[in-house]
């Protein structure tokens, strides 16, 4: 049960942090990820990912848009 607890957690600190990343580069550059348009997102998936943090968020990213979980991050939209 512990490991279930330990995944939760990270998979709850991996949602949190992508709610706040911002891409660094590119035509959508200091845009919110979790606000870049559903083709974009599929490109870098046929493209492939970055490597490093930002292939990771974007895979997860890729992931919530693929099964039309949005509706995860309506809680973060328009805090700046």
């Amino acid at each position: 049960m512990a490991d279930e607890n330990n995944e939760y957690s990270l998979q709850t600190e991996q949602i949190l942090k992508l709610a706040g990343y911002r891409m660094p580069f590119g035509k959508y550059k200091g845009s919110l990820l979790i606000d870049l348009p559903e083709p974009y997102v599929v490109w870098f998936a046929k493209q492939g990912f970055p490597k490093g943090e930002l292939g990771v968020m974007l895979g997860i990213l890729y992931e919530i848009k693929l099964n039309g979980l949005e509706y995860l991050f309506i809680p973060f939209q328009n805090r700046e």
